[in-house]
C-alpha cells in the first residue's frame, strides 16, 4: 500500500501507551500504526512525540481578539482569523467556540454582536482560512432575562455541538464569597461601588424570577435539537443531582471535591482549567484541578483563557500526579473531550480515524508544537 503520508522514527501517544514506531495516512484518514521501523520512508520525526490533535471544548480566547482593550473592537474576521492560528500553534485541532448568551454586565452579548461573529467564522470557513475545525458552544447565562429567546434564535440558525449552563448568581457557585464576586465583576465591568451593589440585587433577583424557568426551558431546548449540555460550577450534591435530571454529559469547573466526584461518579465528565493545573491553583479560590486529578475524578482539562495551557497542562499532570502517565494525561485532552461531545472519529490515533495529529517536542519539560496535522493536511 502507498500512503499519502508516513511518520516515522516516532513516540506515538496511544490512549494506553506512548509506543515507539511510525503511523500512516491516506487521504484524511490514518490508515496503520504500527511499532519499530515503517514499512516505507516517510516523514523522520527523530524520536519526537505525535499525539492526536488536541480537542479543546471550553475556550473564551475568542473574546480578547474581538476586543483586545477595553472600547476597542477588532475586525471580526481578522480576529476570528488570528484567533484560529493561535489556537491551531497550541495543538488543538478541534475548537468548540464559546460564545456568551444572554445580557451579563461584563460583556452584553446582542443578537448582532454574535450574529457577526458566527459571519465571520463562517466566511473563514468557506475561504478555507481556518486551520482547526471550529465547533459552535453556547454558554448561557441561565438568569438573564434574553437567554431563552436568544438560544431558541441560534439553535434555529446554526449547527450547537455543546450548551453550558451557567448561573453567576452572587453568592452561588463560582461566587460563593462576594469578595471574589465582586473583584470579578467589578473589575470586568468598571462599575462604582455603589453600582456594583445594585447590579448585585439585579442579579439575586433576576435567579429568583428567572432561574428555575429558564433553566427548563434551555434543556428541553437542547433535548429536542440534540445537543450536548454542560452544567457549570457545580458546588453541592444538589447542583450535581439537578445536572444529571438535565442530562448533562459535562461538569465544568466544578467548584468542590463533594460537586465534582458525585458528577465523575454518574458518569458525568469532570471538565476543570488547564490552566488551573499549569498555575497550580484556581484563580478565584476555588478547588484545584490538580487536587481533583489525584482523587481520581478528573476527566477532561480545557485552556479556558489561554490556549497554549492545554497541551502544558497535559503534560504538567503525567509530571506531577502519580498514576498519571503521559497517556492517561494526555487523554484529557484528547480521548475523553472526544467521548463527551460524541465526536467518535477522532481523539486517538487509531486505523479509520481522522488524520488529526500533533507533533511535538519536548525542550527540557515544556512541550513545543512543531507541526499539526488536520485531516492529513498540515496546517502548521
Amino acid at each position: 500500500m502507498t500512503h499519502t503520508l508516513v511518520f516515522e522514527n516516532a513516540r506515538v501517544v496511544l490512549p494506553e501507551a506512548v509506543s515507539e514506531g511510525w503511523v500512516a495516512v491516506a487521504g484524511e484518514r490514518i490508515v496503520e500504526v504500527g511499532e519499530g521501523r515503517a514499512p516505507e520512508r516517510g516523514i523522520d520525526l527523530g524520536g519526537d512525540l505525535l499525539a492526536p490533535g488536541l480537542i479543546e471544548l471550553h475556550t473564551d480566547h475568542l473574546e480578547s481578539h474581538l476586543k483586545p482593550r477595553p472600547k476597542v473592537s477588532w475586525p471580526t474576521t481578522a480576529a476570528v482569523v488570528a484567533y484560529d492560528a493561535q489556537i491551531a500553534a497550541s495543538g488543538i485541532t478541534t475548537v468548540f467556540d464559546s460564545l456568551r448568551v444572554g445580557d451579563d454586565a461584563d460583556r452584553g452579548s446582542q443578537d448582532d454582536e454574535l450574529e457577526g461573529i458566527l459571519k465571520a467564522i463562517d466566511t473563514a470557513r468557506s475561504q478555507d482560512l481556518l486551520r482547526a475545525d471550529h465547533r459552535l458552544h453556547l454558554r448561557c447565562e441561565i438568569c438573564a432575562d434574553d437567554v431563552v429567546e436568544q438560544t431558541q434564535r441560534l439553535l434555529d440558525r446554526h449547527a450547537v455541538g455543546l450548551m453550558s449552563l451557567m448561573d453567576h448568581t452572587p453568592g452561588a457557585r463560582q461566587f460563593v464569597d462576594l469578595g471574589a464576586w465582586r473583584t470579578y465583576y467589578g473589575g470586568k465591568s468598571g462599575l462604582p461601588e455603589a453600582a456594583l451593589d445594585c447590579f448585585m440585587e439585579r442579579k439575586r433577583a433576576q435567579f429568583a424570577a428567572n432561574y428555575a424557568s429558564n433553566r427548563a426551558a434551555l434543556v428541553t431546548l437542547a433535548r429536542l435539537r440534540s445537543v450536548v449540555m454542560a452544567s457549570h460550577d457545580d458546588a453541592t450534591p444538589q447542583h450535581v443531582e439537578e445536572s444529571i435530571a438535565d442530562g448533562a454529559s459535562v461538569a465544568e469547573f466544578p467548584t468542590t471535591l463533594e460537586a465534582a466526584a458525585a458528577s465523575h461518579a454518574a458518569g458525568i465528565a469532570v471538565l476543570m482549567g488547564a490552566p488551573n493545573v499549569v498555575r497550580g491553583g484556581s484563580h478565584s479560590g476555588n478547588i484545584a484541578a490538580e487536587s481533583l486529578a489525584r482523587e481520581g475524578v478528573l476527566d477532561i482539562l480545557s485552556s479556558d483563557y489561554v490556549p497554549a495551557s492545554l497541551l502544558m497542562g497535559g503534560f504538567e499532570l503525567a509530571r506531577r500526579i502519580e498514576g498519571y502517565d503521559l497517556s492517561a494525561a494526555l487523554n484529557t485532552v484528547t480521548l475523553h473531550p472526544a467521548r463527551a461531545t460524541g465526536l467518535s472519529d477522532r481523539g486517538r490515533i487509531a486505523a479509520g480515524l481522522r488524520a488529526d495529529l500533533v507533533r511535538i517536542r519536548m525542550s527540557n519539560d515544556l512541550p513545543v508544537v512543531r507541526e499539526v496535522y488536520r485531516v492529513g493536511q498540515r496546517v502548521l
